[in-house]
């Protein structure tokens, strides 16, 4: 349980402060535990963020995939792709993710993203394929190119509102994606 409070604390900081915020002495604050005690359960920040990695990510994963499986036509299957993953930003867990993404990691962490990463692409290769890209995996990485400029655009607090990102977003990918 102080583990998964540990987490909760870590996800909240960086969603509200960005990686600068991921201190163990603010973990501490946060979980109304001693300093030392948050070492017990994570040697490093690198430590506490690969953990959230391997545990929120496969949960986002998720959505994108339960969305994309709703649909029938590959079409439908990319919009669904961009616009799942677009439409988490606002959650606590992408922000996180992201946040996490921004921050300087071990080669071990920045493994385990860029395979996180990897199988999220993965998801729409197929899809990709039936539209007739000979180079689907290429296009998927592009796409997903796409989706990570939205995302940026989005956490920045553009001038343009989120849908209509999102909007713009899902317009150039299905026009783009046409093999």
């Amino acid at each position: 349980m102080q583990r998964a409070a540990l987490l909760d604390a870590a996800r909240s900081l960086l969603s509200d402060g960005g990686t600068e915020a991921l201190t163990f002495p603010a973990l501490a604050e946060r979980t109304g535990l001693a300093r030392s005690s948050v070492y017990e359960y994570f040697r490093s920040r690198a430590a506490v963020v690969e953990e959230l990695c391997a545990v929120d990510f496969p949960v986002w994963a998720a959505e994108v995939e339960a969305a994309m499986e709703r649909e029938t036509a590959p079409e439908a299957k990319v919009e669904a792709y961009v616009r799942t993953q677009l439409d988490l930003v606002g959650d606590r867990r992408h922000r996180a993710v992201v946040a996490i993404s921004a921050s300087e990691l071990d080669a071990g962490a920045r493994e385990k993203i860029r395979a996180a990463h990897g199988g999220l692409i993965a998801m729409i290769v197929e899809a990709l394929g039936e539209l007739g890209h000979d180079q689907p995996r290429l296009a998927a990485m592009l796409l997903q190119g796409v989706v990570d400029a939205a995302v940026r655009r989005i956490e920045l607090g553009a001038a343009e509102e989120p849908a209509a990102i999102t909007e713009a977003a899902v317009s150039m990918a299905l026009r783009g994606v046409r093999g």
